[in-house]
């Protein structure tokens, strides 16, 4: 492809866009992780990610992905031959649940038809029918980027507490930490998952794990062998700010920044501002006249939204259409939907006037692709925009303005 003119629209819903400050961050010289600077940075690192997961428990971060995370999730908590209660959610949880199975987990899978997320009901028959609390943890994803699904955790907790089963809980906030609101110890989770590159707005090469007493206590027993994603080591060294290998040092002096910029707006401005743009895209798709994959508005994403399209017409064709026509990358539909969905990212260092130029360049993408849908999806958006910021106080009324 030719060089495009214009900014890069980064739309996937993650790896996200990387605000200055964050680059700014990352570009300072590499200090020695074995000093006294780095230990403060570390500290310091570790009490402010406990704010973000609203959490007293321990935090631990690994040089790695999403994807190590969640192994360190299992194999710290687990042994072989333990069964395991996991949601067919989409393409992630799937994901999740081949990683068990591969580890030597037995895992009662429920099927899922990907537009949905788990049914809290569901999970309290599933413990129920358990009576000799067999199941040793419910492994659960709380946004589905694959769908733009998320499930009500503090609702999964509360089926579990109804039935008083033991099991462990463990919740993947890949896409969701930092962008939706997630409450670790107000919903009692054990171990939440979660990486750098999305709410956090880092480039990818972090995994977390952040960590309940109980889990700690599974610890003790946990039969799996490990090296590289064991918690001990970990929380160990970081007694004193340092790791029992390299860390990635300067990610971590991104991640510092991103918490300060995080805190700095205050969470819960965060999760509106996030909550304000995902439902002026579900605007602006229904406007268009097209269908969201996702069924219940209970479980909207405020991360991504992913869209359904025509019958007869390819979604990665229009994405690939959008990304020459307008320099604009969209996620690709995954999985079993790959092809039938474009999902639009809308977390991370996002505002109302980015928000506003993807949404042109989808409108745009779908007249110049031939996509039967109906024009007005932006103003749609844009009405709804006004309409909050008015709300907030930051303009007037068409009535006082006249």
């Amino acid at each position: 492809m030719p060089k495009q003119e214009g900014r890069h629209f980064l739309q996937i819903p993650g790896p996200t866009n990387v605000p200055d400050r964050v680059l700014r961050a990352i570009a300072a010289p590499t200090i020695d992780h074995r000093g006294p600077e780095f230990a403060r940075l570390s500290k310091e690192v570790l009490e402010g990610l406990k704010v973000i997961f609203k959490t007293q428990g321990r935090v631990i971060i690994f040089p790695g992905s999403g994807t190590g995370a969640w192994e360190a999730a299992l194999v710290n908590t687990l042994s072989p031959g333990d069964k395991v209660l996991m949601f067919e959610t989409g393409h992630f949880a799937t994901l999740w649940y081949n990683m068990a199975q591969r580890l030597g987990l037995a895992v009662d899978f429920v099927p899922g038809d990907w537009r949905g997320g788990v049914d809290p009901a569901a999970v309290e028959v599933k413990l129920a029918e358990d009576r000799g609390h067999k199941i040793k943890a419910v492994a659960v994803v709380h946004n589905e980027t694959s769908t733009g699904v998320a499930s009500r955790i503090g609702e999964v907790r509360a089926a579990m507490n109804r039935v008083g089963h033991p099991a462990l809980l463990l919740v993947d906030t890949i896409s969701s930490l930092a962008s939706i609101d997630f409450r670790m110890d107000e919903w009692q989770v054990d171990v939440t998952v979660s990486c750098s590159q999305k709410g956090l707005m880092l480039p990818p090469g972090l995994g977390l794990n952040a960590v309940s007493d109980k889990a700690l206590a599974a610890n003790k027993s946990a039969g799996f062998k490990r090296s590289y994603w064991d918690w001990q080591e970990m929380l160990a060294n970081n007694k004193t700010g340092f790791y029992p290998y390299t860390p990635a040092t300067n990610l971590l002096y991104g991640l510092h920044e991103a918490i300060n910029m995080l805190l700095e707006e205050g969470l819960e401005r965060v999760f509106a501002r996030h909550d304000r743009h995902g439902e002026a895209t579900r605007r602006a798709v229904r406007a268009w006249g097209l269908e969201l994959l996702c069924t219940n508005p209970a479980e909207y994403s405020s991360s991504l939204t992913a869209v359904l399209m025509p019958a007869g017409h390819d979604a990665d064709a229009l994405r690939q259409l959008i990304l020459k026509r307008f320099n604009m990358s969209l996620g690709t539909g995954l999985g079993k939907v790959k092809g039938r969905v474009f999902r639009i990212g809308h977390l991370g260092d996002f505002n109302d006037l980015s928000l506003a130029g993807t949404l042109s360049g989808v409108e745009l993408g779908l007249a110049l692709a031939g996509v039967p849908h109906q024009a007005g999806g932006v103003g749609a958006a844009l009405a709804y925009l006004t309409e909050v910021a008015r709300e907030a106080g930051g303009g007037k009324s068409s009535a006082s303005a006249a």
